[in-house]
């Protein structure tokens, strides 16, 4: 609440100074507020901590194959920590699926 009186008198002597109207000034103070805003929680959200690994009981187990569509390489997966995991990335592409998921 006493933001939004220090604004208030922010832009009274702005317009004062200035000399221009005061809808305009509140406008434009208006606009950096949402802007700080918005950046504030832009960073505030990078800032959030990564996330734990699940605990080794955690993991299941899997048997899926995958190969390389690029260079032929195949990875059979044998744990992972969803029971349908993302493929892997091989030759900065998503590798394919060959054994179906039970």
């Amino acid at each position: 609440m006493f933001w939004v009186l220090g604004c208030g008198a922010a832009v009274a002597v702005l317009s004062t100074v200035f000399h221009a109207s005061l809808l305009k000034i509140s406008v434009a103070v208006l606009f950096a507020a949402v802007v700080l805003r918005i950046g504030y929680g832009a960073i505030g959200g990078l800032a959030q901590p990564v996330p734990e690994p699940p605990d080794p009981g955690e993991l299941r187990k899997v048997k899926l194959t995958y190969r390389c569509t690029l260079c032929g390489t195949e990875v059979r997966m044998t744990m992972a920590a969803a029971q349908e995991p993302e493929a892997p990335r091989h030759c900065m592409e998503d590798m394919e699926l060959l054994t179906p998921i039970e």
